[in-house]
């Protein structure tokens, strides 16, 4: 029963990794997209400010780096929900729900990733399992 638990165990933090890593890798990736200069002018058409551009590419990147290691991994999913529901409620709401249309259910799919990593934490596969990192910063 034990070898079976432990088993077990190994796999849901195995599953959990993958589904950090890969909310990680969007978020990388398109992180790297808005370093574009052509995305400052995508703001400005959603009604942001311009000058918006680096800091969420900045935090887009190095946050999916972030997740995928598994550091900081719960500060990072407060950021990226927040980035989530700017986008659902900011920019794609009116659109309505399929992607197709423009809409959020992508959006919101990934921020329900979010904020399983926000109450699960980094996981035994991680950096922070490795460090010795208060449980509030992970």
């Amino acid at each position: 029963m034990y070898l079976q638990q432990t088993q077990s165990n190994r796999i849901h933090e195995l599953v959990y990794w993958g589904i950090r890593a890969s909310l990680g890798v969007i978020f990388f990736v398109y992180g790297l997209q808005k370093f574009d200069p052509i995305w400052k002018q995508h703001l400005v058409n959603f009604g942001l400010p311009p000058e918006l551009q680096i800091p969420v590419a900045l935090a887009e990147t190095i946050g999916g780096i972030f997740l995928i290691a598994g550091f900081m991994t719960r500060i990072t999913g407060v950021i990226f929900s927040v980035i989530l529901l700017d986008a659902i409620f900011h920019i794609r709401w009116e659109n309505g729900f399929f992607i197709a249309q423009g809409g959020w259910d992508y959006d919101l799919a990934l921020l329900a990733m979010t904020l399983l990593v926000i109450v699960t934490g980094a996981g035994k596969i991680s950096v922070n399992s490795l460090l010795s990192i208060p449980k509030t910063l992970q």
